[in-house]
């Protein structure tokens, strides 16, 4: 793995070869001095590689449990993720292995507009809980800080739950409650469509950001000790999370807006207000949101198809339509690296993480096409300058500090508030 990374780096045309490639200085601070010039290309390697092994690697953002749906086998006979998966997936337990991973978030993701969503989203809890069981030497589930660690100092990856669509509560706080006692630690607000009290970033806004309900759902996922995932959710929706939150809030798949602007990134704003509620930035990984001209075309279009067609089924065809003229370019870790560096220069070293969205994307980055490559990310970043201590943040001691910040704030809003409950609708007998 490391000699195939390597050498690709090294490669032609390698982005590496220009000005960064020796180390330049880093904007945001004394932290990030210059590798030394004195270090040969092996050593470096030799370096990253001690560094990744030995690291919490963390992963915020992951859908396999969606593609072992849509694949129709999620008992795990003919999808055996020990087996390895090929091209059917981005995720298995051999490359999961090879790319290091400590710690993983799971996305029970559910589109908008599919049916029966609090059904649907139990049934995909039940997915990773099973591969926890069909797999207990290499998965184990974590639903606190503490438990991830253990199951990490016990040799297996630490399977966390993320859900990915608002639309899975239907609107009832009661099944906020019940998704964290399931084990739930984080909720994406919505994904691509505007719900009735979150806009979308990729959707037509109707409330401004976040409605007066969508204000009592961040109140109670700071009381569950829920992460906020800003992810998905509109410029102005985010300012409203970050004005109403009083706990640590997330991105967990989400680039830079200033390093390429399309609506699914991060203001900078926006980061500086992760920093401030002790949240993480976790960058993710898809080139159609990390490439700058690539990502402020699409969304130009978007906009202009939004204005076009009225219908959305005649919107998504004219996007499908423009996505075949324009396919999304595969870009590179270096490309990756400078939405990092951007976090990090507005956010601070805090409060910058990694997302991924593997098995979520179709089109992935050169030299980490899927979760095997994450060992490319602590190359480049070391290449880059960063010390070895703000590389283990990056890769994963953020986001447990986040976890546990989360944790004490919930516990401290239990002592202090009650449930937002709603009234029993009361209907007629039948």
């Amino acid at each position: 793995m490391w000699t195939t990374t390597a050498c690709w780096l090294q490669g032609p045309g390698c982005p590496l070869a220009l000005a960064k490639a020796e180390g330049d200085q880093l904007a945001g601070g004394t932290n990030y001095k210059p590798r030394a010039l004195s270090e040969t290309e092996a050593e470096l390697n030799e370096r990253a590689e001690r560094l990744h092994r030995s690291a919490l690697v963390i992963d915020g953002h992951n859908d396999l449990p969606w593609v072992l749906r849509v694949r129709g086998d999620w008992s795990f006979e003919r999808l055996d993720l020990s087996r390895g998966l090929g091209d059917l997936a981005h995720t298995d337990i051999p490359r999961l292995k090879a790319g290091g991973v400590k710690a993983q978030f799971w996305a029970i993701f559910i589109p908008t507009t599919h049916p029966e969503p609090s059904k649907t989203i139990l049934e995909q809890i039940d997915v990773v809980h099973r591969m926890c069981e069909r797999y207990p030497e290499t998965f184990a589930v974590a639903t606190t800080a503490d438990e991830l660690e253990a199951a990490v100092a016990s040799g297996r990856i630490a399977s966390l739950l993320g859900i990915e669509g608002g639309v899975a509560i239907e609107n009832n706080l009661a099944l906020l409650r019940i998704y964290r006692r399931l084990g739930v630690r984080y909720m994406t607000l919505c994904h691509n469509v505007t719900l009735d009290w979150v806009d979308s970033a990729t959707d037509s806004p109707r409330n401004g950001g976040l409605s007066p309900f969508g204000e009592r759902v961040v109140r109670e996922m700071n009381r569950l000790g829920i992460l906020v995932d800003l992810s998905h959710v509109s410029a102005e929706a985010m300012r409203d999370v970050l004005r109403v939150s009083q706990g640590p809030v997330i991105a967990s798949h989400s680039g830079a807006f200033a390093v390429a602007g399309h609506p699914r990134n991060l203001p900078d704003d926006v980061l500086r207000g992760i920093r401030d509620c002790r949240g993480v930035a976790m960058i993710v990984f898809y080139p159609g949101f990390l490439v700058k001209e690539h990502a402020e075309a699409a969304a130009a279009f978007r906009e202009e198809a939004r204005r076009r067609f009225a219908n959305p089924d005649d919107y998504e065809k004219a996007v499908d339509q423009w996505y075949e003229a324009n396919p999304t370019p595969k870009g590179s870790v270096a490309i990756l690296a400078d939405h990092i560096d951007h976090a990090v220069k507005i956010a601070g070293i805090d409060h910058v993480g990694l997302g991924s969205d593997f098995d979520g994307i179709e089109t992935t980055l050169g030299g980490v096409e899927d979760v095997a490559g994450f060992p490319a990310v602590t190359l480049e970043l070391l290449r880059r300058g960063y010390s070895e201590e703000d590389v283990r943040k990056i890769l994963g001691l953020n986001i447990v500090r986040a976890l546990r910040d989360a944790e004490a704030t919930a516990l401290d809003l239990q002592r202090r508030t009650a449930p937002e409950v709603d009234p029993p609708v009361q209907r007629s007998a039948q």
